[in-house]
């Protein structure tokens, strides 16, 4: 089945790959993450993940919008919500993905955000689904989460740019605010 599969970073996409490729998946990647910030935290994850993309031998199309002003202005009003924030952030890719899926006849879509345990899988799967009806497009769910630590051992020994925080300019601020 071919499926258009959302990719955040090249670590995510060794968790969620195997997995999907073992069930005879045809994968495209698509790169659409304008949450990212600062510039360089974008420019090093899409370079990640375009040579895992290389690696994996595997098309991806990248969509290469730096969206700070877009991704701040759909977030201020509830700027101290971290779910509100979380929540539009995981939406709007996922609303990227199907509609990009459904334009170029894919079957199915997916994002690579369901193999991290640091995302709202939950959260994730309820938008994908519900996007998935509105669109009329599967929505691939599956759970590698018991599988990230090993794909982020194997990540860097790929050599991938290993990331610190989940990518918008709020998380990188309660990152530091942590230590």
């Amino acid at each position: 089945m071919k499926i258009l599969l959302h990719i955040c970073c090249g670590p995510c996409g060794v968790a969620f790959l195997d997995g999907i490729i073992e069930e005879k998946f045809e994968p495209i990647l698509l790169w659409h993450n304008p949450n990212i910030h600062p510039f360089m935290e974008y420019k090093h994850r899409r370079n990640a993940a375009a040579e895992f993309a290389v690696l994996y031998e595997l098309a991806m199309e990248i969509d290469d919008f730096y969206g700070l002003k877009d991704f701040v202005g759909n977030v201020a009003g509830d700027i101290e919500s971290k779910q509100a924030r979380c929540e539009y952030c995981y939406r709007s890719r996922l609303e990227y993905t199907v509609k990009k899926a459904v334009a170029s006849g894919f079957e199915a879509f997916s994002t690579t955000l369901l193999a991290s345990p640091y995302q709202n899988f939950d959260a994730i799967c309820k938008f994908g689904s519900e996007l998935a009806i509105r669109y009329g497009c599967e929505f691939v769910i599956r759970d590698f989460r018991k599988d990230f630590r090993a794909a982020m051992d194997e990540a860097r020994k790929m050599g991938l740019y290993m990331q610190k925080y989940c990518g918008c300019v709020f998380s990188e601020e309660e990152r530091y605010r942590r230590k």
